[in-house]
């Protein structure tokens, strides 16, 4: 049941990937930019997450795990910009 499932939700994936990265480029706002770039980043957190089970390897895990951190640590950092201007305070 799983090989017959995987590669559609892969392919789904992959389109959501897509789009928010078109959504990226157009914007038009600072926050929408922050989410497409939110959103991208756990679509590709999935994507490896699915690669794993595909390939039944624990080093997907990890990376998507990696990926699950620097992603979150990027976004309060970029919505902080947005909100007071600065990074550091």
């Amino acid at each position: 049941m799983t090989a017959a499932v995987l590669p559609w939700v892969i392919g789904a994936f992959v389109v959501a990937l897509v789009l928010a990265f078109g959504r990226l480029l157009r914007g038009p706002t600072a926050p929408d930019r922050i989410l497409a770039l939110d959103t991208m980043y756990v679509n590709a957190m999935a994507l490896l997450v699915l690669a794993g089970i595909e390939f039944d390897s624990a080093l997907y895990f990890e990376a998507a795990l990696i990926i699950a951190m620097l992603g979150f640590v990027g976004t309060v950092a970029l919505a902080k910009y947005v909100v007071s201007g600065r990074i550091n305070d």
